[in-house]
């Protein structure tokens, strides 16, 4: 079924399955695993992290890591490496790119995972819960 999005009166573009987005978020765990290891190394070159009272400010560090990785990319094209690669993206509810408060948002509504995935299986639109706070939207490309 074609629905048509209200503002552009185009045709909206399908929504990735939730198996999909499961198997992106799988991949996408494996690309955090190289970029957290490789913003370890750096860290390590500078601080030692297991010096008493670094260990906040790593777990921050590690954060503004992973909040940059995601919101570059949603802001930069709407894909991570994962999306690009199960071939969807992530875009306003009228179809243009992320703005940067917008992708903050997101990311940290995202750290709601297993309650986000859980509201797609009674979305009407089968997204995850930060999308539909976010006003955000994945779409297949």
């Amino acid at each position: 079924m074609i629905e048509l999005n209200a503002k552009s009166a185009t045709p909206a573009a399908p929504t990735p399955t939730l198996v999909r987005r499961l198997f992106s978020m799988l991949y996408e765990a494996l690309v955090m695993f190289g970029v957290l290891f490789t913003a370890i190394m750096v860290f390590m070159l500078f601080r030692d992290p297991a010096v008493p009272g670094a260990k906040p400010f790593f777990q921050a560090y590690l954060f503004l890591v992973l909040a940059w990785y995601f919101t570059w990319f949603w802001t930069h094209g709407g894909q991570t490496v994962a999306m690009r690669a199960w071939r969807f993206r992530v875009e306003r509810r009228d179809g243009q790119p992320l703005r940067f408060a917008q992708a903050c948002l997101r990311f940290a509504l995202a750290w709601l995972s297993v309650l986000s995935i859980l509201w797609a299986f009674i979305d009407r639109d089968n997204q995850f819960l930060h999308d539909r706070l976010a006003g955000t939207r994945l779409v297949m490309v």
